[in-house]
């Protein structure tokens, strides 16, 4: 037992030294961001601020101000909540009709959800551009369609797992007692699958709400920047970079998500396990 109790302190410890390694850039950015911008530069980055390198709020407010932060802002919250609302709904009744129907259809239906995630993106994404602008999803209130479909994969994997391990006589039960299947889905099973709808929709959250690669590929960037996009808007012409602005600007982005995941943290690992041992 001593030693069990000794081999998983050793192991705590080596995880706990190895998650500074993500901390880290974090808080140098933070720090950084508060500096001038004369003082961030190759041979001063990892220094502390100082009275004299203090810069104050000022980038903050710059980043607020000059490139259009509160509309990327809006833009990126809208397409997060939408594909993420759109995944969890369509995908735990997809996963949920796919296990308690079982048939042959169904078994092929999650096998190619199962594969659509081992396919890279960098496979479609130019077929991917041109066929989003001929059905008109290039815009920010109808991208979360595709995400619908990049998400998919994980989330009905995830859902189905969880459905296994619900007793089917609690579904057949509440249809003795009159309701549709449509009414057990959303009366009985959903708030079962509480703990994995939150996990799911952590995971989505923050891929969406992180994502660079396809909103600068299917959207008119010209018109609609999610924040992302706009953080490459700091550098400017002949190589210049507003760092200042730039790390400010990354740690109010950083912020939400952060807070959402430290907040709902303990139900990820829970629906992952429960996601994956009937999988």
């Amino acid at each position: 037992m001593g030693r069990e109790k000794l081999t998983n302190r050793i192991i705590s410890i080596f995880f706990a030294v190895l998650s500074l390694a993500w901390i880290y850039p974090m808080v140098m950015i933070c720090i950084n961001s508060f500096k001038q911008e004369s003082a961030i530069n190759t041979s001063s980055v990892f220094d502390l601020v100082t009275g004299d390198t203090f810069a104050g709020v000022a980038n903050y407010i710059t980043a607020l101000t000059k490139q259009g932060f509160a509309s990327a802002f809006g833009y990126s919250l809208v397409i997060t909540v939408t594909s993420v609302v759109l995944i969890l709904v369509c995908c735990s009744m997809c996963a949920w009709y796919v296990v308690r129907v079982n048939n042959r259809f169904c078994k092929v239906l999650y096998l190619l959800f199962v594969f659509s995630m081992v396919v890279p993106f960098q496979m479609l994404m130019f077929t991917l551009s041109n066929l989003a602008d001929t059905l008109g999803l290039n815009t920010p209130f109808n991208i979360c369609f595709i995400y619908l479909g990049f998400g998919a994969g994980l989330a009905v994997f995830m859902f189905s797992g969880f459905v296994k391990t619900i007793p089917t006589e609690i579904e057949e039960a509440a249809m003795i007692d009159g309701c549709s299947p449509v009414q057990t889905f959303f009366h009985v099973v959903l708030p079962i699958m509480k703990p994995t709808y939150i996990s799911v929709g952590i995971l989505e959250t923050m891929w969406v709400w992180n994502d660079y690669l396809l909103p600068y590929l299917v959207l008119d960037t010209t018109k609609y920047k999610t924040i992302p996009i706009l953080i490459q808007y700091f550098r400017g012409g002949y190589g210049s970079v507003e760092l200042g602005p730039m790390m400010a600007c990354i740690m109010m982005v950083i912020i939400p998500i952060v807070v959402v995941y430290l907040i709902c943290q303990r139900y990820i690992i829970n629906g992952v396990v429960a996601g994956a041992v009937k999988g």
